[in-house]
């Protein structure tokens, strides 16, 4: 699918990946491009420079989803593109209270049913559609100091799998964006971190890898390539994986 001349919306885009996003599509030419955030003023601010529109809204409450994709449609008709991208970074195990391990739950999870439940079938009735879910490279392989946010994004990965295979023969495209480290507020002051150890990168740099990949319709989009072959050889080799990722575990907490 190609941008140009879509409707598009774009949750957690006050700042980060979600700015970045949102500033791409609108290069690309989207008829228009709705920015969601829980922070009203930086997201103003987003939507004033590409012409878009701008809802405060928090992606965890169904309700105000709906919302956000009745504002979208009035102003722009049908969405063919929806971005759930909204998360959170907070380290922790199976220690880390209930509270934390509920709020990566309704991010990571709950937050792309409610994008999947809204527009989804709508999508399907129409014969086209495209939804990018916003996981991480820790939902393909983990992540090795946080259990809270590797187990939701392991879940956020497999959601996406579930919406492909139920709306791919009905014209719906569905994408899962998988990254590591990439330079935004959630990663200040982790940039020594062990998501980093590829390199961190640009969000302008995810976004142009975002397009290329909605543009071959692909499933997975990598913006860190090697993403791909570490999760061959977790597959090729799970024992072999868990020990490596044990001594990973060991060299970043003897920092």
């Amino acid at each position: 699918m190609k941008i140009e001349g879509k409707a598009a919306v774009v949750t957690g885009a006050a700042s980060g990946i979600g700015r970045a996003l949102a500033r791409r599509f609108a290069r690309e030419g989207a008829r228009g491009v709705a920015v969601a955030d829980l922070r009203s003023g930086p997201l103003q601010a987003v939507a004033d420079e590409i012409g878009g529109l701008a809802v405060e809204c928090d992606a965890t409450d169904e309700r105000a989803v709906q919302s956000l994709v009745a504002a979208a449609e009035k102003r722009f008709g049908p969405i063919d593109v929806f971005c759930s991208n909204a998360g959170v970074a907070i380290e922790g195990g199976e220690e880390a209270p209930d509270d934390e391990w509920r709020l990566n739950f309704d991010l990571h999870v709950m937050a792309h049913v409610y994008a999947a439940r809204a527009v989804a079938p709508k999508m399907a009735a129409r014969g086209s559609g495209y939804l990018v879910n916003t996981a991480s490279a820790a939902g393909l392989l983990t992540h090795v100091e946080s259990a809270t946010y590797a187990v939701t994004k392991h879940a956020a990965v497999a959601f996406a799998e579930y919406l492909a295979i139920a709306y791919g023969d009905h014209g719906v495209r569905v994408s899962v964006l998988c990254p590591q480290a990439v330079r935004t507020a959630m990663t200040e002051g982790r940039e020594q971190g062990v998501a980093s150890v590829d390199g961190m990168i640009e969000p302008e740099v995810l976004a142009d890898c975002v397009i290329e990949t909605m543009e071959r319709e692909e499933f997975l989009i990598l913006p860190h390539p090697q993403v791909l072959e570490y999760l061959r050889r977790k597959t090729a080799d799970y024992d072999r994986w868990l020990s490596g990722m044990r001594r990973l575990r060991g060299r970043f907490a003897e920092r």
